[in-house]
């Protein structure tokens, strides 16, 4: 499922905007089903430009019936009646999709024989402090086993003492989800803490729901502003 909203807040209308001659939205949408992974891929939308765009490529779209503060909650809606056991959220900005990344997180859940993991998701490690620094990068921390303790805009963990390593990673917008976590996401009331960070993966957190991250040094380009789309465009020729 793709989430694919128009009037994004940092950079309106850039999943419609040109890259190597298609908007971005296709770009993604054709990625996600060259990677040969899934039985069924989807965007989700609530703009009749993206819905209409789509269509006109003969792709699978949706449009959201309700007004809908993540894509989260717009993907909830959408599958709440399909026959699926997990569904896999990928980001609309993101069309230089990594099949291999993708395939770890599905791995995940055919290890988890118990079925204690609610959803699965990607982080990269980085190194740069600037981009560490930047609030537009969403960092994430785990335990000893991976499980997210935290996603936070700001620089986690916080270097106080400078003599101590540690490596941060950059949580990526990729989220593998049993059904039933998706739904019930749906269903529980943002709290605060998802509130002030504008990160929708920490409700599952504030909730108790379990998240293992997977590891990937695949970067790819998420386009969150203009300049990331100048340089997805390079990257594309």
């Amino acid at each position: 499922m793709i989430p694919a909203r128009y009037q994004a807040s940092r950079f309106p209308a850039k999943l419609m905007q040109d890259l190597g001659g298609k908007p971005v939205i296709v770009r993604t949408y054709e990625a996600a089903v060259q990677t040969g992974l899934f039985d069924e891929v989807h965007v989700v939308t609530d703009s009749d430009i993206i819905f209409e765009t789509i269509s006109g490529i003969g792709g699978q779209v949706l449009m959201s019936k309700n007004k809908h503060e993540s894509g989260s909650d717009r993907i909830a809606e959408a599958v709440e009646d399909m026959d699926v056991d997990i569904v896999i959220n990928v980001q609309g900005d993101e069309p230089f999709i990594d099949g291999g990344s993708l395939k770890k997180v599905i791995e995940v859940f055919k290890q988890d024989a118990e079925k204690e993991i609610d959803l699965a998701s990607l982080m990269t490690p980085i190194t740069d402090w600037d981009e560490i620094s930047n609030p537009n990068t969403v960092k994430v921390i785990v335990d000893n086993q991976d499980f997210a303790l935290y996603f936070s805009r700001s620089p986690i963990p916080y270097p106080r003492d400078t003599n101590v390593e540690a490596t941060y990673f950059k949580h990526k917008g990729i989220y593998a989800f049993r059904k039933r976590a998706l739904l019930d996401f749906q269903r529980l009331p943002m709290l605060p803490l998802e509130a002030k960070e504008k990160i929708e993966a920490i409700r599952f957190l504030e909730y108790g729901k379990k998240i293992k991250m997977v590891e990937t040094h695949v970067t790819g380009i998420e386009i969150d502003t203009p300049e990331d789309l100048e340089r997805a465009k390079k990257a594309w020729k």
